[in-house]
């Protein structure tokens, strides 16, 4: 049975950084793709970031690029997302989501798109100003 388990939300400052991680197990091939998710209270649910695991390429939504960072580790069928200059709009649940087709990290557009076979169950990030 696969698992995604997240891990390493928090609570903290404006400004703060914060290191996310999924742990993936059920799965014994490296994942293909694999994303960060987030949905703050009354809001939609929205792409972060993803990553195309064979080749490293990234995706990132306008709103964190150059402040996130997405990096997995196929040994350990890790997925991490650093989180650097939190802003108080960055407080939402983050999902770990995983693929294993190629074809989910084809684009941007899909990538980013909530078309994932596997999701995680959350981690609360809260950050104040």
């Amino acid at each position: 049975q696969v698992q995604l388990v997240e891990s390493g939300g928090g609570s903290v400052q404006a400004g703060g950084s914060l290191r996310l991680s999924c742990a993936a197990s059920g799965y014994s091939r490296p994942w293909n793709c694999m994303g960060w998710f987030r949905q703050a209270p009354g809001k939609e649910r929205e792409g972060v970031a993803s990553i195309y695991t064979p080749s490293g390429s990234t995706y990132y939504a306008d709103s964190v690029k150059g402040r996130f960072t997405i990096s997995h580790d196929n040994f350990n069928y890790t997925v991490y997302l650093q989180m650097n200059s939190l802003e108080p709009e960055d407080t939402a649940m983050y999902f770990c989501a995983a693929d294993p087709s190629f074809a989910q990290c084809l684009t941007a557009t899909r990538a980013l798109s909530g078309g994932y076979k596997y999701w995680g169950r959350g981690t609360q990030v809260t950050v104040s100003s």
